[in-house]
This record gives C-alpha cells, structure tokens and sequence, in this order.
C-alpha cells in the first residue's frame, strides 16, 4: 500500500510508502497509477540530472573559450556578437564576485 496526497483535481502530488501528514489517500501499489508516478519521477530525475550537467558544462566550455583566447588561438572577435556579448557579460558577474572569493570555490572538492 502507497500513502498519497492529491490535488483538488485528484492528480497525484506525493507517493511514500509510510503515511505523512498531508496525505489524503492510499493507492495500491501494483496499480498502473502508481507504477505511472514512479516511471515519471524517474525521467524528471534524469531530466534534472542532465540540467545540473548542462549547467557543468557551459563553466566548462566558458574555461576552454577563455585558454583558448588566452593562448591566441581565438580571438573574441572571431566569435559571433551574441556569443562575444554573452562572454563578456559572464565575465564581469564573475569579476564582480572576485571579492567574494573566500566564499565562491571554483574546486567543488572543497568546502566553502
């Protein structure tokens, strides 16, 4: 047995196998409601996970733009203007956190 909570419309919200405070029903377990909730938690949690890695990346591919312009490989102004806009713009916030650097670690390994 499933403890849920639903909307006034009847839509699932939550689903624990213990029962919570907000629960206003119960679901079989083997029924295809609950089988379709568990199926759709698990594509919004890799959805969410590939969010946070895109999120990775772009800090990824901003370093390699900036070596590679640093090296004379590119220069900004080979890229396009919205590109060279977005870049500049990214800069300048993380230039106006550099006073908060003691705060803000780029190595994730560490503690703040």
């Amino acid at each position: 047995m499933l403890y849920v909570k639903r909307d006034t419309w009847g839509k699932l919200q939550r689903v624990e196998a213990a029962p919570f405070d907000e629960m206003n029903g119960e679901l079989a377990a083997d029924s295809q409601e609950a089988q379709d909730w568990f199926a759709n938690q698990a594509v919004e949690n890799s959805l969410l996970k590939l969010q946070q890695s895109d999120l990775d990346m772009i800090r990824v591919l901003e370093d390699l733009i900036s070596v590679l312009i640093r090296k004379g490989v590119v220069r900004i102004t080979d890229l396009p203007e919205e590109a060279q806009a977005k870049l500049v713009g990214r800069s300048k916030a993380r230039d106006a956190l550099g006073g908060l650097n003691r705060l803000i670690n780029d190595d994730e390994s560490e503690l703040i």
